[in-house]
């Protein structure tokens, strides 16, 4: 596990709230390796000895999980209209929450987890973590769909923060690869429509260094260490915590 700052460290194991654990810290009721901390202190909780008013703290390792979601699931524990959720494909993690929403018609990777700081992170437009896209669309001809990307789309007054784009004709159809800076709300049909272009499938291949891979529709998988550690140091959680 990484080094973190302590009021980080406890607040995961669940001791106490950052706000709360900085009072303790501050109270001298935390010590580290038989030191009593400061705030600033930053710790391994693996290797280190952190102690709460003579009590070992237990580390709690973070889950994190990818899911293939299928389509016509919707991102939310429960549905007033008694749609499927994705946490009916999903085993029973306790403070479980998704990092970004998939509409109902959108399909693909989908990341869950009990860190709710690094989903957070995840989500935030100042860590403008990447995603990518395939979308099958139609309305105007690959060449000029290729033009109107190389100039800025703006939504909302702000430009898409669109890093990469590849067009490809497929049949009637072309085959679009988006990869986006930011997650704006249904952001990739929004940009597609202020182009002039409908969406006949949409799907999430990747979030930031986490791929979709070869999970299946409706499976999901725990994140290997390496994806972990790669999601820490994307949001700079290594050191900051």
């Amino acid at each position: 596990m990484s080094r973190m700052r302590l009021q980080r460290a406890l607040a995961r194991a669940g001791v106490a709230s950052r706000r709360k654990a900085e009072d303790l810290i501050r109270a001298g009721s935390v010590r580290v390796n038989g030191e009593t901390a400061t705030i600033g202190t930053s710790v391994d909780p693996e290797r280190d000895v952190v102690t709460v008013r003579g009590r070992r703290l237990t580390p709690a390792v973070p889950t994190w999980i990818a899911l293939h979601k299928p389509l016509g699931y919707v991102v939310t524990r429960s549905d007033p209209r008694n749609r499927p959720t994705v946490f009916e494909l999903l085993p029973k993690v306790r403070a479980l929450t998704y990092v970004g929403r998939l509409d109902l018609m959108t399909s693909g990777l989908l990341l869950l987890t009990t860190d709710g700081e690094l989903a957070h992170r995840l989500m935030h437009p100042r860590y403008a973590v990447p995603r990518t896209y395939r979308a099958l669309v139609h309305g105007r001809r690959a060449d000029e769909i290729r033009e109107v990307l190389r100039r800025p789309v703006v939504i909302e007054g702000r430009p898409v923060q669109l890093v990469e784009s590849r067009v490809r004709a497929q049949g009637t159809s072309t085959e679009l690869w988006l990869r986006l800076a930011e997650g704006r709300y249904r952001i990739v049909r929004r940009l597609c429509e202020r182009v002039g272009l409908k969406v006949e499938r949409l799907t999430r291949m990747s979030y930031g260094p986490v791929h979709l891979g070869r999970l299946q529709s409706g499976a999901w998988r725990h994140l290997s260490k390496q994806e972990r550690e790669a999601i820490e140091v994307m949001c700079g959680g290594l050191s900051t915590g």
